[in-house]
């Protein structure tokens, strides 16, 4: 019962923040940490009664909450520069929706305990950021610049980092030894960039990384030098020659992969390439596969909807079919194909034993 109640209190204080897209990936606020409810003021409270009931110092250009008082709320002003004089307490920073294009040493050189930066929607150029600007900034766990023009991965980035959201840049190169200090990176958003390929100690000292999405970049076969810790793989929107049987080999954790878009034929895909044990889920929907590949046991959840498969075969889901060998798949979706119902073969009922939906 008690474990239920904390359960119970987790689900109200931990809230998830959806009305702006941060790279694609919501945002988890914690109110146990002290994290701030919301990511804009704008147009929840007014201004002036802030400034009348806050002691504390705040910049002109900013909203400081009394209830909130390590968040500065900088967004959506039309800023061209970090605002002067920053608040020494701050911890959570927010300036997206500005026109910043440069970051400088000095800009936030009164803060020592910045802990989120966000940055989305701004102007931001490589060549016009200070690449020792964040260096200093040892508490600094998440880092969002989505939606700026940077041409390659920021260097000299801070050692704690749990989160990099750079999406939808202009990114093409990854500056060398740009992660190699980030242990403790866990998500790296990279989709929308202009990424080609991923070379040896490109994503060096990645060893926590749990998520690392690659959509909508110009790939044209999976980057090999991948962290083995990965758990979630999205190469969505890239134009994939094709796939051998050693293309996630090295990828012994991989739970999630999405392979949407990328133009597959099945001639070019290695029929034994998705046997990954360690699989949940895999989405090769909009394709131009023919044929259902060869799937581990264990996999729950398949999205193979518009593609131009013409038939079922029991094999793609087991090898054998008897009292503990059968597929565990839950989720099946195969609409939008050359095929019906009436070709499913009379024995996948004893295969797909456990399957809750089949979209057909």
């Amino acid at each position: 019962m008690a474990l239920l109640c904390y359960a119970v209190v987790v689900l109200l204080f931990a809230t998830v923040v959806a009305d702006m897209d941060y790279g694609g990936v919501p945002l988890w606020i914690n109110r146990f940490l002290g994290e701030p409810s919301v990511l804009s003021l704008q147009g929840r409270m007014d201004p002036a009664w802030f400034r009348a009931n806050n002691p504390q110092a705040c910049p002109q250009q900013c909203e400081c909450p009394i209830q909130w008082p390590t968040a500065l709320y900088c967004d959506q002003r039309g800023l061209t520069d970090i605002p002067d004089s920053l608040p020494d307490r701050t911890q959570y920073l927010f300036l997206q929706g500005n026109n910043i294009s440069s970051l400088s040493l000095s800009g936030l050189a009164n803060i020592t305990g910045l802990r989120w930066l966000i940055l989305d929607h701004n102007q931001l150029q490589s060549d016009k950021m200070d690449q020792l600007a964040l260096q200093n900034q040892t508490k600094l766990c998440h880092l969002f610049a989505n939606y700026n023009h940077l041409s390659s991965v920021p260097s000299a980035l801070p050692t704690g980092l749990k989160q990099l959201r750079l999406a939808h840049n202009q990114i093409s190169s990854i500056r060398p030894g740009a992660f190699q200090n980030l242990h403790n990176l866990t998500l790296l958003l990279l989709q929308g960039n202009r990424l080609k390929t991923i070379t040896e100690g490109d994503l060096k000292g990645l060893v926590s990384l749990n998520m690392l999405d690659l959509s909508g970049n110009m790939f044209s076969s999976v980057p090999r030098r991948l962290p083995p810790s990965t758990q979630q793989l999205y190469l969505s929107n890239n134009s994939l020659s094709g796939l051998d049987k050693d293309s996630f080999v090295n990828l012994l954790n991989l739970k999630y992969l999405r392979l949407s878009h990328c133009g597959l034929q099945s001639r070019s895909v290695h029929q034994q390439v998705f046997n990954v044990s360690s699989l949940v889920e895999l989405d090769l929907s909009y394709n131009k596969l023919t044929a259902i590949p060869t799937l581990p046991t264990t996999l729950q959840y398949l999205y193979m909807e518009a593609n131009e498969i013409r038939e079922f075969s029991t094999k793609s889901f087991c090898r054998e079919v008897g009292p503990v060998s059968y597929s565990r798949m839950k989720i099946l979706r195969l609409d939008g194909n050359k095929m019906s119902h009436q070709q499913l073969p009379p024995d996948w009922v004893f295969c797909l034993r456990v399957i809750e939906n089949i979209y057909i």
